[in-house]
């Protein structure tokens, strides 16, 4: 079983986050990531928000360190770890925009990123951008499309619904041209969308029997049928583990993530400090053989 984290430090969720996390910063968190490289865990993430209404920062927080710029300076401070977004808004973006950026990021870290993306549901933000809310999700799909026509190609090409080009540039562009490309969500839709369209699936907000329940009836599906490739299925467990401290809790969290289909985890730890963090990361690899 692959494992990965939610990296601590770069998004902050009201009453869920460690104290040491409200002024830490880049060091602590590339002490962490250096240990998470050392220690061969699959990856670590980052999430996107440009701007949060202050309401509604009580709910999701408002810390969302920007994950272009954080993953970039993670690249060079890490050798093999594997950098997720997770997610991108797909509709805050055109796909070229994100072939280009991202491409250029998986440049930067020698093909080891991972493009998690979702369709957003932050409807104030939308509009904050002047973004169309309604239809975001055929939009999405598309844009999702173009990005597998773009992804690794100098001179992409694309037609679709609502994205059409060809006749331009992108230089550099991704050392990947199979980028895996995971999907967020919580709805049965987000999974076809995954099995369909992408190579994983980071549901949230969701029980693990739910998940069971959702994943066991796409695998009945012709288009989950039809796949070339296992769709991957990266489940968090809730609340966040504490392998150091109950090791019979943690195995057992963690058997129910397998049950429910989890092909990859992506893990919230208990911690204290970005020491204790990584003494919690090494304790889950212990438990983990």
């Amino acid at each position: 079983m692959r494992v990965g984290v939610t990296t601590p430090v770069l998004s902050l969720l009201p009453r869920a986050h460690a104290k040491w996390e409200e002024d830490a910063g880049l060091p602590e968190v590339v002490e962490i990531a250096r240990a998470l490289d050392r220690l061969g865990y699959h990856h670590l993430t980052c999430s996107e928000h440009v701007a949060i209404p202050k309401p509604i920062a009580a709910v999701r927080g408002g810390r969302y360190w920007d994950p272009l710029a954080t993953l970039g300076y993670l690249a060079a401070h890490t050798e093999r770890i594997r950098l997720a977004t997770h997610v991108l808004v797909l509709g805050y973006h055109h796909p070229l925009e994100l072939a280009k950026r991202y491409g250029t990021l998986d440049r930067v870290c020698g093909g080891r990123l991972i493009l998690g993306v979702g369709v957003g549901s932050l409807r104030e933000e939308f509009d904050l951008l002047g973004v169309e809310f309604e239809a975001r999700g055929e939009r999405a799909d598309d844009a999702i499309r173009a990005l597998r026509a773009s992804l690794g190609q100098r001179e992409p090409a694309y037609e679709g619904t609502h994205y059409s080009y060809k006749g331009f540039i992108v230089e550099p562009c991704a050392v990947q041209t199979r980028m895996p490309i995971w999907i967020g969500g919580r709805t049965a839709r987000s999974l076809r969308r995954a099995v369909e369209l992408a190579d994983g699936w980071v549901p949230f907000g969701l029980s693990p029997e739910q998940i069971g329940e959702m994943v066991g009836r796409a695998r009945e599906t012709p288009a989950w049928q039809a796949r070339d490739e296992q769709l991957e299925v990266i489940l968090a467990a809730e609340p966040p583990l504490d392998p150091g401290g109950d090791a019979t809790r943690t195995r057992e969290a963690v058997a129910r993530l397998k049950d429910a289909g989890a092909t990859m985890l992506n893990l919230r730890f208990v911690h204290h400090s970005p020491a204790h963090f990584v003494e919690q990361a090494e304790a889950m690899l212990a438990l983990a053989e």
